[in-house]
C-alpha cells in the first residue's frame, strides 16, 4: 500500500518517540519503497510550498527534515543528483539540532544519513566530471561529517551505554572515506589528533567490529603511504583477521597493502590464500614466482607490465623495493650450488645474474653482493683483492624477517 505524506509523517511522530533508531534510519532513507510513493505524491513540489502546508505539523526540526526528505527523493528521481546532494546536506543539518540534544538511540540514523550524503556527493562529482564540470561535493560531505564526529565526541550528559560517543569510530571511518576519495588525505591528521586527545572515549576493543576494521584499515592505509611500514603491517593484520569472511571484497582490499608487506618481511602467500583471491593473485602472483625462483628478469618484466596499476594502487615502490628478495634468492641459489662453501668468487654470482638476463660487469656484480651484505641478506665479506665473497659459517643467508629492519 502506497505511503502518503501525511501518513508518513504520523510514522515519523511515532518513531521519535518511541526512540526507534533504526526504524528512523529506514524512513529517512531515500531508496526505501516509500521514497517513491511521495515522488509520485508531490509532481513538481518546492521547499517553500511543502513547508507553508506542513511546517508546524510536527515538532522542529522533523517538519522540516520530512519536506526536504520529499525534496531529495524528487531530485534522486529527475537524476538531478547535485541538488539531491544540496538538500542532503541541509537535511542531515537539521537533524544535527536534533541529535546534540539526544542520546545514542539517533546513531543508526545518523550512519544511515551520512552514509547516503557519502553516496549522493559521489554520484554528483561523476556527473559533474562527465560533463566537464567542476564540482566539490565529496570534500563538502566530509566537512559535514566532520560536524557530525564533533556532535559524537561533545557527549557529556548522557549515560555511558547510551552515548552518542558510540558513534566515534564509524563517522571517523566516514571521514577517512572522503578524504581519500578526495586525495585530501592530509587533513585525516586532524580529525586522528583530535580523536586520541580525548581520553573519554571506550576503548577501540568495545566497538562493533565492523567500526574497528574501517578504523584500523584506514590508519594501515596513512602509515603505509608515510612508510611506517611497521605500523602498516600491524594494523592492515589485524583489520585482516578482525573482518567478516563474508565480506570478500573488504578482505581483498585489506590484502591489496598487506600481501606486500608481508613479502618485505620474506613471507610469500601460500596457493589456498591466493586462490581465494583471484584479482590478487592475478596481480601478485608473476613477483611471488619470480621471489621464489631467484628470477630477477621476470620480477623486472612483472613490474613493467603492472607499472600502471602498480602507481594507482600506490604499490609500485614497495614491489619495486621487494625486487632484492630476488637477487637474494639467486645468490642463495649460488651457495647451494656450491655445497654452502663458505668461499665463492664473485665470478659466479656474476654468471648467475647474466644466466638470469642481467647483463653486468663483474664490478657491478661485486657492488649487488656488497648491497645484500650491507642489507643484511647476505652474511660476509667481500676479498677486494682475491675477488673472493666469504660468507659465514652460520646463517649465511638468514632469515628476510630476521634482518634489523626488515621492512627497511
Amino acid at each position: 500500500m502506497a505511503m502518503t505524506f501525511s501518513t508518513f509523517i504520523m510514522t515519523l511522530a511515532e518513531t521519535i518517540q518511541s526512540e526507534n533508531g533504526p526504524n528512523l534510519a529506514y524512513l529517512l532513507r531515500p531508496t526505501s519503497p516509500h521514497g517513491k510513493d511521495l515522488v509520485k505524491e508531490f509532481r513538481n513540489p518546492t521547499r517553500e510550498t511543502l513547508m507553508s502546508r506542513y511546517g508546524g505539523c510536527i515538532e522542529s526540526p522533523w517538519d522540516d527534515i520530512a519536506v526536504r526528505y520529499v525534496m531529495v527523493t524528487t531530485h534522486i528521481a529527475r537524476k538531478r543528483a547535485g541538488e539531491a546532494f544540496n538538500e542532503q546536506s541541509q537535511l542531515v543539518s537539521c537533524f544535527f539540532r536534533y541529535f546534540i540534544n539526544n542520546t545514542g538511540w539517533t546513531l543508526p540514523a545518523l550512519f544511515s544519513m551520512l552514509r547516503d550524503l557519502r553516496d549522493l556527493a559521489f554520484d554528483a562529482d561523476n556527473y559533474a566530471k562527465y560533463n566537464n564540470q567542476k564540482s566539490e561535493c565529496m570534500e563538502s560531505a566530509a566537512g559535514v561529517v566532520v560536524k557530525a564526529f564533533s556532535n559524537c565526541m561533545t557527549d557529556r550528559t548522557s549515560p555511558p551505554n547510551e552515548s552518542r560517543k558510540w558513534g566515534v569510530y564509524y563517522v571517523v571511518g566516514l571521514v577517512l572515506k572522503c578524504y581519500f576519495r578526495v586525495k585530501r588525505i592530509s587533513l585525516s591528521k586532524n580529525i586522528l589528533r583530535a580523536l586520541n586527545a580525548n581520553p573519554d572515549i571506550p576503548p577501540l576493543s568495545e566497538y562493533p567490529r565492523s567500526h574497528q576494521v574501517t578504523y584500523r584499515y584506514y590508519l594501515g592505509m596513512l602509515s603505509f603511504l608515510n612508510e611506517d611500514y611497521n605500523k602498516s603491517e600491524q594494523e592492515l593484520t589485524l583489520a585482516f583477521y578482525q573482518c567478516y569472511i563474508p565480506a570478500h571484497s573488504n578482505q581483498e582490499r585489506i590484502l591489496t597493502y598487506l600481501l606486500p608487506l608481508r613479502v618485505l618481511r620474506g613471507h610469500l602467500p601460500t596457493r589456498d590464500l591466493m586462490d581465494r583471491f583471484p584479482v590478487l593473485d592475478e596481480l601478485f602472483t608473476p613477483f611471488i614466482a619470480a621471489i621464489r625462483a631467484g628470477d630477477i628478469s621476470a620480477y623486472d618484466i612483472a613490474l613493467d607490465k603492472w607499472e600502471r596499476r602498480l602507481l594507482e594502487l600506490n604499490l609500485w615502490l614497495t614491489l619495486e623495493r621487494a625486487r632484492e628478495l630476488c637477487i637474494r634468492g639467486l645468490f642463495r641459489r649460488v651457495w647451494v650450488a656450491t655445497d654452502q662453501s663458505t668461499r665463492i668468487p664473485v665470478s659466479m654470482f656474476h654468471c648467475s645474474l647474466r644466466l638470469k638476463g642481467i647483463e653486468v660487469s663483474m664490478e657491478e656484480a661485486e657492488c649487488y653482493v656488497a648491497n645484500m651484505i650491507y642489507q643484511g641478506y647476505m652474511r660476509g665479506y667481500i676479498s677486494h683483492e682475491k675477488k673472493m665473497v666469504v660468507l659465514a659459517s652460520a646463517n649465511a643467508f638468514p632469515r628476510v624477517a630476521d634482518r634489523l629492519a626488515p621492512l627497511s
